[in-house]
Parts: C-alpha cells; sequence; structure tokens
C-alpha cells in the first residue's frame, strides 16, 4: 500500500511542476450570437428542451461556469441533457470606461436572453448566475418584464454590503470623506484594473494563501485537490477589468447607499425595482463565503415580493467554491438540478 501512494505523490508532484494535472479544455461550444461586450455561445451537445443561460459577474472571466472537467457547472448541466449557453464578456478597455450598468441590463443581457430564446424555439430562458451576474440578471428581468425569463439562479450574490465584512472597515473613512475617497483614482484608471480586481480576490483568501504550500504537500497524494488548485490559479489569473462608469455606480450606489437592501437601485432617477422579478426564483448563498455573505445574501429573498416561488439555500465553501468547488458537485448543484427540474415550461 505504501509503494503505489508513493508513486502516485511522484506522480502527482511531478504533475504540479510541470502544472498540468487540471483538464481545462473547455466544454465543447459554437458561437451563435456576438455584439459589443456579448459572445454568445451554445454548449455542445445541445438536445432540445428548456435553455439555461450561465450569467458571469463582471471582472471575473466566464471560465467561472467552466473551470475544468469534473469541476464544471457548464459541463454538469450538458451532462444532465440540458440545452447551456454561456454569455461572455470578453475584455474590458480603457475605451470602455464610459459604460454604465445600464449598458449590461438594457443592452447585453437582454440580447443574449431574446437570442437564447430564439435558438431554442421561442422557449423561456433560465438564468443561472453568479456574483454580480444574479444582481444584473434580477434587475434585467425586474426592468424588462416582457424578456423571456422562466426563472432565475443566483449564487453568491449579495444585497446587503453592510453585511460584508470586507467592507466594513472602509465605511468610516468613506462616510467621512463625503464618499469620494475612491472617486478620484477610479476615474483616472478608467474603472478597476484587472490586476486590482485580482488582488482583491486574494486578500479575501489570504489565509488559504499562506497556507497553500503546506497543503499541497498535504494533499501531494490527492490528484483532484490539486487539479482543483491548479485551475482555481488559471481562473485567477485571468481575471477582467471593471469599466469606470460601472464601478463608479456600484461604489456609490451599491456600496455608499446600498441602494439594493431596499429593494432598487437608483440609475440617476431611473428606479428599477426588485419587486418587479415575477419569476420563480432559487438563492444560493456560500457559508464560508466573505465576500458575499448569508446575511448579504440571505437579505434578497423577501426582496422578491412578487415572485411565484422563491428558494433560499446554502452551500459550502467561499466566493468562488459555493459555485464550481469540489464540494459544489454534491451540494449547490444538486440544488440548481432540484430547481431546475420543478420549473414546467407554459
Amino acid at each position: 500500500m505504501v509503494v503505489p501512494a508513493v508513486t502516485a505523490m511522484a506522480a502527482n508532484a511531478l504533475g504540479v511542476l510541470r502544472g498540468g494535472l487540471a483538464d481545462l479544455r473547455p466544454v465543447p461550444r459554437v458561437l451563435v450570437d456576438q455584439g459589443p461586450n456579448r459572445s454568445l455561445y451554445r454548449m455542445t451537445p445541445s438536445p432540445d428542451g428548456d435553455p439555461v443561460l450561465l450569467v458571469p459577474p463582471l471582472a471575473a472571466p466566464a471560465l467561472c461556469f467552466d473551470l475544468r472537467r469534473g469541476c464544471s457547472l457548464a459541463e454538469h448541466l450538458v451532462d444532465r441533457g440540458r440545452r447551456t449557453y454561456l454569455v461572455d464578456y470578453g475584455t474590458v478597455a480603457f475605451s470602455d470606461r464610459r459604460l454604465g450598468i445600464e449598458h449590461w441590463i438594457d443592452e447585453v443581457l437582454p440580447r443574449a436572453i431574446r437570442k437564447v430564446s430564439e435558438d431554442s424555439g421561442g422557449r423561456g430562458v433560465h438564468l443561472v448566475a453568479w456574483c454580480l451576474g444574479g444582481l444584473f440578471s434580477l434587475l434585467t428581468t425586474a426592468d424588462r418584464p416582457d424578456l423571456p425569463v422562466q426563472s432565475i439562479t443566483t449564487v453568491a450574490s449579495p444585497v446587503d454590503f453592510t453585511a460584508i465584512p470586507l467592507v466594513a472597515p472602509f465605511r468610516p473613512l468613506v462616510d467621512l470623506t463625503g464618499g469620494y475617497l475612491l472617486t478620484p483614482l477610479y476615474r483616472m484608471l478608467g474603472g478597476a484594473p484587472s490586476y486590482v480586481v485580482e488582488r482583491v480576490f486574494w486578500a479575501t483568501g489570504i489565509n488559504k494563501q499562506l497556507t497553500k504550500p503546506l497543503a499541497i504537500l498535504q494533499n501531494l497524494g490527492d490528484r483532484d485537490y490539486l487539479a482543483q488548485i491548479e485551475a482555481v490559479d488559471h481562473f485567477m489569473d485571468n481575471m477582467i477589468a471593471y469599466p469606470g462608469r460601472t464601478f463608479g455606480q456600484m461604489y456609490h450606489r451599491f456600496f455608499r447607499a446600498n441602494d439594493l437592501v431596499e429593494g432598487g437601485l437608483d440609475l440617476n432617477g431611473r428606479i428599477i425595482s426588485l419587486s418587479g422579478v415575477k419569476v420563480s426564483t432559487l438563492v444560493i448563498a456560500g457559508r464560508n463565503d466573505t465576500i458575499a455573505p448569508r446575511r448579504a445574501v440571505e437579505r434578497l429573498v423577501p426582496l422578491l415580493e412578487n415572485a411565484p416561488d422563491v428558494r433560499f439555500e446554502t452551500a459550502p465553501g467561499g466566493h468562488l467554491g459555493v459555485l464550481t468547488g469540489r464540494r459544489a458537485r454534491d451540494t449547490t448543484w444538486r440544488h440548481i438540478d432540484a430547481f431546475l427540474g420543478d420549473q414546467v415550461s407554459d
């Protein structure tokens, strides 16, 4: 028993050094539509049935839904026989600095949703979204009741920003400066650069980063564990910038004013209320999430007062782990499967 274990550890160590344990091949897909900040893919094979559209957040790459073979929500949905689509925003350049939240909820998502429905024979679309993608999906659906949205699933999407420990220490300083602590900086940079976004994600898991070398040594015989670390590193290396105006709106409306906890969002006098969401919704929170802790996510449930069915679930994992961690396969994904299975086409 010792010899095979040592052999496996040696093989894994060699794989780690070569950076080749994780199968990072994307799920096969075809491009079905494209526009500004929008590439829409249909995963293959693509059976008939109600379509599922995977909606990523800004800043994080769309590969969050397709992290690696064996830990890919996109792969899981395809294997379950679901017609699966993914919208990818691509990279964000300095020239995109004037794009605001309106661009994503008025143009990008509505066009993607309509195209998915059209490509699926006019069927209603199930949105499955992570983090900010969940908030944008909710706002889009609330503001555009004519869209062919059949249900929404949000994973790690916070609405109460006062409940996020990460930002709490900065709030007194922000209040003291009248909210303009970051304004000159993000205006000068044209937004939040990708390397800043990456550092923030890294900082939220600093304890894991510091103990990472020891964890690798302790789990040298666990190939799946090591592959997951490699895949997460690949994800972190592909972070994307926030457009300047979008970042500014998030900073002032989400962080400073905490608009969403009151059930709506003020976009220069245009009020979008979450009470406008009138489709079944599943809300999932990560039990170990420091970016979107349970209290910040669960606060969404009573705000969806006109949704016919609102379910709340928790699952193990941090901000990324709850979506696509190794334990998500038997927790988060099962919640999504059960919820989608209960949605009946009109």
